[in-house]
């Protein structure tokens, strides 16, 4: 199985502080944010890395993480998004590299207390479909800004709900997921949303459609330190006090 870190966009909900870098430079407690997520998929056993960024500063990227040895990491590749496009289309850059073989996507502004060893091991066994991370989410006002999964009779998801103004339930979906290789081809079967971007909500409601859509709920502390200036200091304070990527 291999790992797809997405490190691209914009970063404009951290201006000022992305005008001069991207936004999974900055730091989080004592390292860049970037490296958290590297962790994380490095502790679940995935060394065989692509990451995807764009913008002005990707070249940093390369400075920071080298070949990605230093990391764990035994082959580390890089894709360059040029347009902001969407988090569906960063991931359908990394189609060679995956070459056939399952994938665990990770959006790098995601930090979690504790690992996802065993989604990998569970997706493995799966083998097909797809399988995502959920995190529960008490406040319904925050889960209004996030993707939300609607539960049926039988515990499944039926659907997926961006934004929704009257969540269906109390989880959010991260911004961690397993995939089978036909990944690549659901992407190309979809329509720009209304912001002119490959939404990976989409993605995810076609494998919910088919039945085969698995998931899992994290543990603990999940924070998407991008989301918002509020958002990244409060991730930042969590990691200094009780640390990340535990086991």
């Amino acid at each position: 199985m291999k790992g797809v870190v997405l490190a691209g966009g914009s970063g404009t909900r951290l201006h000022p502080l992305t005008r001069i870098t991207n936004k999974h430079l900055l730091p989080i407690y004592d390292r860049p944010m970037i490296s958290y997520a590297i962790e994380a998929l490095v502790q679940a056993g995935i060394t065989d890395i692509m990451l995807v960024t764009g913008g002005t500063h990707a070249g940093e990227f390369l400075r920071l993480l080298g070949n990605g040895h230093e990391y764990g990491i035994e082959r580390l590749a890089y894709a360059y998004q040029d347009r902001p496009g969407g988090i569906a289309e960063a991931l359908g850059l990394a189609e060679r590299f995956a070459a056939g073989e399952g994938i665990l996507v990770m959006l790098a502004d995601n930090i979690v207390e504790h690992g996802f060893a065993g989604t990998v091991r569970r997706f493995e066994t799966q083998g097909s479909g797809a399988r995502i991370l959920l995190s529960e989410e008490k406040d319904p006002t925050h889960l209004r800004h996030l993707g939300v999964p609607a539960f049926a009779a039988d515990g499944r998801i039926e659907r997926i709900v961006e934004k929704p103004d009257e969540p269906p339930s109390a989880f959010a979906v991260t911004g961690i997921y397993c995939y089978a290789p036909d990944v690549f081809e659901v992407i190309g079967t979809l329509e720009p949303s209304g912001r002119g971007e490959l939404e990976i909500t989409d993605v995810n409601n076609w494998y919910v459609e088919r039945g085969s859509m698995e998931f899992d709920v994290l543990e603990g502390f999940w924070g998407d330190a991008g989301e918002s200036i509020d958002a990244y200091y409060a991730v930042n304070d969590f990691v200094r006090a009780h640390g990340a990527n535990k086991g």
